[in-house]
């Protein structure tokens, strides 16, 4: 077995909180276990937790057409979230949720070891920064996070509720796919950048 599908099984049967009570599934994660590139949003949402896979509603829709932009495709990178389990209602989660399910998401990170993780809004953002920081302001950016590399973007589901911010996320996924081009640079520690 391989070691993310050990991982897998290890917790897919946590209480650590109060989401195990409504869920139907923890929603681990899917793509390539050797992925340079991690993509992370927030939490599942109903469809993604009957299917037990992130991204597959309308927004996973929208992120596949994005990679796709850019010459990628979601067999090349690793989408995860944050929160493993479907908040009731979809609502946000809470403090405890995210101190039980943070430390999955690490430690699948360290297994997995992408030069890139590219957090899809705030939250995702917030979780891995360790900061209380604005999508809009540290977008387009990158920065050191122990041996990776955090690029925030907008979340694809921003842009079904707001169509206003297609051009942004759409420019989001070309600026990430000119910074890997570029190749992979050493990034600013986010204590040291002016957003937060």
């Amino acid at each position: 077995m391989i070691p993310l599908q050990q991982f897998y099984e290890e917790i897919k049967d946590c209480r650590k909180c109060r989401l195990c009570e409504s869920r139907t599934h923890v929603v681990f994660g899917e793509g390539n276990p050797n992925a340079e590139i991690m993509f992370i949003g927030e939490a599942p949402g109903e469809n993604e937790d009957l299917q037990n896979r992130p991204f597959v509603g309308a927004a996973g829709k929208l992120l596949t057409d994005l990679l796709g932009s850019i010459g990628l495709k979601r067999e090349d990178v690793y989408i995860a979230n944050v929160i493993k389990c479907r908040p009731p209602e979809n609502r946000n989660p809470q403090t405890d949720e995210i101190d039980a399910c943070l430390p999955y998401l690490w430690k699948q990170i360290e297994m997995i070891k992408p030069r890139v993780v590219c957090t899809l809004g705030n939250f995702a953002a917030q979780a891995l920064l360790d900061k209380k920081v604005s999508i809009t302001k540290v977008r387009g950016q990158h920065f050191q996070v122990r041996n990776f590399l955090v690029f925030p973007i907008l979340h694809p589901a921003a842009v079904l509720h707001q169509g206003n911010l297609r051009p942004a996320l759409s420019e989001d996924f070309q600026n990430l796919k000119k910074f890997l081009a570029k190749g992979i640079q050493p990034a600013s520690q986010p204590e040291q950048m002016g957003f937060f």
